[in-house]
Order: structure tokens, then C-alpha cells, then sequence
């Protein structure tokens, strides 16, 4: 199993204007959530998805480093503080409805806390659900 890389690039952050622009335009929902895609810089994958809250929009148009909130802890998290499968900004969008973001990213390791690059890992195949992806690295090794 592969050890995590360290990023090439800088990442990309944001002067408090923009920040405050890029909140506003965002339409939280009731709970002050809103759906996250995070997607690889340069070809697109998609890795996978999460709910931001205000402070993690702030904290990582800021930072540079992606924050998230977790419905289950009830609590804020930076993508790869326990892990070091970190991701880095390289931009940060809103779709024309306000309610959903998409961060792109240069991710360092595996997106999924089940060890595979991305979390759809898992589709149908001659009528079963199959998972399509193997496991990269051991997520009990790197906690």
C-alpha cells in the first residue's frame, strides 16, 4: 500500500472579501449545511462528498486546506488532520442555485476513510452491488 505524497502545489486561498462574497452567495440549508463534491484538479474525478457549514467555507477558502462538518460527530474537520490524506484548494465554485459546492483539489492519498481513491467505490454489475474499487491503504494504520 502506497504512502500518502506530499502535495506539488501551492493552494489556493482567499482575501476575506471574496470569502464574504462566496458566503452569500451560498444558500445553507435549515440545519446551515450545504452539500460539498470534492473533485481531483486535472481529471475530474470525483472523490467524493460532504457538508460544509459557514465556518468550513471560510475556514478553507482561507487556509487553503478543505474543512468540513460532520453531520454524525456534530463537529467541524479538516480532510486529513488524522489521516494525513490531506486535501489542498485549487478552486473553490458555487452552482447556479447557491446550493451546492464544488471544491477542487489536489488530494494527497485516498479520499475515502475506507482506504479507496474515491468513495463510489461501489455499483451495479449483472445485477448485484458490487464494490468496483480495490483498498489502497489500511485507514487503522494511518489514524
Amino acid at each position: 500500500m502506497a504512502k500518502a505524497k506530499p502535495p506539488t502545489h501551492k493552494p489556493t486561498t482567499y482575501p476575506q472579501a471574496a470569502i464574504d462574497r462566496m458566503l452569500a452567495a451560498i444558500q445553507f440549508d435549515p440545519q446551515g449545511l450545504v452539500p460539498a463534491i470534492a473533485q481531483q484538479h486535472g481529471s475530474g474525478e470525483v472523490l467524493m462528498m460532504a457538508w460544509m457549514d459557514r465556518n468550513a467555507v471560510a475556514e478553507t477558502m482561507r487556509t487553503g486546506r478543505v474543512s468540513y462538518w460532520s453531520r454524525s460527530r456534530k463537529a467541524a474537520w479538516r480532510k486529513g488532520d488524522t489521516s494525513g490524506h490531506i486535501q489542498e484548494l485549487v478552486d473553490f465554485r458555487v452552482d447556479c442555485d447557491g446550493d451546492t459546492l464544488l471544491v477542487e483539489v489536489e488530494q494527497t492519498g485516498v479520499a475515502c476513510h475506507t482506504g479507496r481513491h474515491n468513495c463510489f467505490f461501489r455499483a451495479i454489475r449483472d445485477g448485484r452491488l458490487e464494490e468496483i474499487a480495490l483498498v489502497e491503504v489500511d485507514m487503522e494504520k494511518t489514524s
